[in-house]
């Protein structure tokens, strides 16, 4: 079921990202006149899950390409084309296809993975692509990524707007940090509390904070043992990290053992431990938070030993606990939004626009900045598919992680279309500058030779990534 659900969110995920950005492509190429011959969600191999023909006023479900379908309905009236020639939104079929790896828009007369130049040998037409300007084709290619970062910004102001800010700050994380073996070999020790980057106060409402705190060179100032000291993050730490799984903690809060609720007739109840106690010690190991409290219960299963807490009045006692066998004792422990200070901000929305634009800016800088991972060998390895895009989803639907993901995705799609590789949008806009530059146009013929060897990459960067995850999940 939790596959499911994980699965459900990417779909949707991808329905919204999808339309969208196809959408921007569409629309721009209407405003100036172009004919979109085919508008579709996912790809449409072989046959059509939906497809719809306002032109015909026809609707087909699961029709063969250049056949009726399965179940043909008439919607509307059939409608002529316009006396002078110029093309409407009726001149486009839309449809649903049934292999979800992303969505086209067919525009006319230009030569993409649904044509190629011998479908342009005719003369062209004042309502192809091709017969206008350069910049109004520019802006048809890159109108898609633009809609995608807008729509990541829209998304991250309606955030803002309906849950606002719930953070602790990090210099209310009185216990400091816990950290990963990388981080500690990095210069890191569990404890420290977290205080500067680069000189500036840490801001625990800053997305990007943890990802700016391992970037080579980065300062991060911390508090340890009652003392200040800084530490100059090295270009190793990176590497290392970039190897690492989706469930990988690089570093997290210590947490207090404080007792929330204790389980009648279990250890800590016979002993007379309550609700609000902290647990400062067992037998003779100090446990000031939860990370040595656990493996210190498993250590002494199955033995009566003394335990020291700390009441909410403020006043220590020793009491003596017999451990299960099983290395507990019957309590359940305060989360950290209940032991430390929170800050919350509420925003309007004149303070969710530019709140929204801020988190969008720093999250498309950061995955801009982790780029460079992919050209390592440790960074090519962690590539992934859909498997991956669907693990970041959480097992349960929540509202507030899902529009947060999808924001993400959006902004990945933005910058990985707009990359100059051919069969992107970014190879498109590359022969476009170039074109305006040099006032030269690229053939049609080298256009679908380069966008044919820019498709075969893409699809084999696709089958590698999948690959990966199939290997990770069932071999590794």
């Amino acid at each position: 079921m939790e596959i499911l659900i994980k699965a459900l969110q990417l779909v949707v995920a991808l329905v919204i990202l999808v339309t969208v950005h196809e959408f921007g492509h569409y629309i721009f190429a209407r405003i100036f006149g172009v004919k979109v011959n085919r508008f579709y969600l996912f790809f449409n191999p072989w046959f059509s899950i939906l497809r719809y023909d306002p032109a015909k006023g026809t609707l087909d479900i699961f029709a063969r390409n250049g056949s009726k379908g399965a179940l043909s309905l008439k919607v509307g009236k059939e409608h002529l084309a316009r006396p002078d020639g110029k093309p409407t939104w009726r001149d486009t079929v839309y449809g649903l296809g049934w292999l979800p790896l992303g969505g086209y828009c067919d525009i006319a007369g230009m030569v993409d993975e649904t044509k190629s130049a011998d479908d342009l040998a005719s003369e062209p037409q004042s309502w192809e692509l091709r017969s206008k300007p350069a910049w109004q084709r520019l802006c048809v290619m890159v109108a898609g990524v633009c809609l995608n970062f807008v729509l990541a910004i829209v998304i991250y102001v309606g955030i803002a707007l309906h849950w606002g800010d719930d953070v602790i700050p990090f210099q209310a994380m009185t216990e400091g940090m816990d950290f990963s073996k990388e981080m500690q070999d990095a210069g890191f020790r569990n404890g420290d509390m977290l205080l500067t980057l680069d000189g500036k106060e840490l801001d625990a409402t800053d997305y990007s904070i943890n990802w700016d705190i391992i970037q080579p060179g980065a300062r991060v100032g911390v508090r340890r043992d009652g003392r200040d000291t800084v530490i100059t993050v090295s270009d190793e730490l990176l590497r290392q990290l970039a190897t690492k799984g989706k469930d990988y903690v690089p570093m997290a809060i210590r947490i207090p053992v404080v007792v929330a609720k204790t389980s009648p007739g279990e250890p800590a109840v016979r002993a007379g431990i309550a609700q609000g106690d902290r647990i400062l010690r067992v037998d003779a190991d100090t446990v000031p938070t939860i990370t040595e409290f656990l493996p210190s219960l498993k250590a002494h299963a199955g033995k009566t030993v003394d335990v020291l807490v700390l009441h909410a009045d403020g006043t220590p006692e020793t009491k003596s606990v017999a451990i299960s066998e099983t290395g507990k004792i019957g309590i359940q422990m305060l989360s950290p939004i209940d032991i430390f200070e929170r800050q919350t901000v509420n925003y309007n929305l004149w303070q969710a626009i530019p709140r929204g634009w801020e988190i969008g800016t720093d999250r498309l800088g950061s995955y801009v900045s982790s780029m460079k991972l992919v050209f390592t060998k440790e960074g090519a390895q962690s590539l992934g598919g859909f498997g991956t895009l669907g693990d970041l989803f959480p097992n349960q639907w929540n509202w507030y992680m899902f529009w947060q993901i999808t924001a993400f995705l959006s902004i990945i799609l933005a910058f990985m279309n707009i990359i100059p590789i051919p069969g992107l949008d970014g190879g498109y806009t590359l022969f476009l500058l170039v074109e305006m530059i040099t006032g030269k146009k690229p053939s049609d013929r080298f256009l679908e030779i380069v966008n044919t060897c820019g498709f075969v990459f893409l699809l084999l960067l696709l089958v590698y990534a999948n690959g990966n995850d199939i290997y990770r999940f069932f071999i590794k």
